[in-house]
């Protein structure tokens, strides 16, 4: 396997009603804007990818635009576009410093509330309605808006929350060494306090997500409500998602 940071499948999590989510269909990541030609063929041929979705701002996009590929669709899906306040880059947080944690449960309270960021996680889900189509969806680390896409789905395919909360945790161990590499970057310019609202900035933490799907239960009750009349999703669309991903 050629490596790419915080790359890995949705596949192979059983759900509660013991069926598995099928591999080989649907990849997480962070930004593929410096793919080694190794890397692009490994995602086109090896893993066989045809769609990439990108989460990111148009700012992101244009500071650091992705590699593809001529049998690649490249589709954006900016989660954020219509936010006020929605800078959660790292030179915000280096301005924060002690308000990182704050600021992160902010996001996430945004990414389930907003307006565009539940039309962009609804036109998400109908994309993965097209079947045999291997594809990668990404933001900038892989960590924030892609971790609730991923989770979002996962929970759509009934994978218990432990699993869902296990996966977006692995994105702490999957971008160890880029982390470092970020920090090793830019640690001339910080004072240790900004050193370590970075480090903070980099991680993912269990309340983020916590308290994602508690915002979801105190506006909309239940999470099958939240998909309902929060993302417009029909009870169709949820039950053709599950039989294109879910073993029978």
């Amino acid at each position: 396997m050629v490596a790419i940071t915080n790359l890995r499948s949705l596949g192979g999590y059983r759900n509660v009603h013991q069926q598995v989510v099928k591999d080989g269909l649907i990849y997480r990541s962070g930004q593929l804007n410096q793919l080694t030609p190794a890397q692009k063929q490994y995602l086109a041929t090896t893993l066989g990818i045809t769609r990439i979705i990108d989460m990111r701002s148009a700012d992101e996009r244009h500071q650091f635009p992705d590699v593809t590929w001529p049998q690649v669709q490249y589709q954006v899906l900016d989660v954020l576009a219509q936010v006020m306040n929605n800078d959660a880059s790292l030179q915000s947080m280096v301005s924060s410093t002690g308000a990182v944690h704050e600021r992160m449960i902010q996001l996430y309270e945004q990414l389930a509330l907003d307006p565009t960021a539940r039309q962009s996680y609804r036109r998400f889900i109908q994309l993965l309605l097209v079947p045999n189509q291997p594809l990668v969806f990404h933001c900038f680390a892989g960590k924030d808006r892609t971790g609730v896409g991923a989770a979002l789905f996962l929970k759509i395919m009934a994978v218990s929350d432990e699993q869902i909360m296990a996966d977006y945790l692995l994105t702490n161990q999957a971008r160890e060494h880029a982390n470092q590499q970020i920090l090793a970057t830019m640690a001339s310019q910080l004072t240790p306090e900004q050193q370590r609202a970075v480090s903070q900035a980099l991680l993912v933490d269990a309340d983020y997500l916590s308290h994602y799907f508690e915002v979801i239960r105190a506006h909309y009750g239940t999470f099958s409500n939240y998909l309902q009349a929060g993302l417009e999703l029909t009870t169709k669309e949820c039950q053709q998602l599950r039989q294109l991903y879910l073993t029978r």
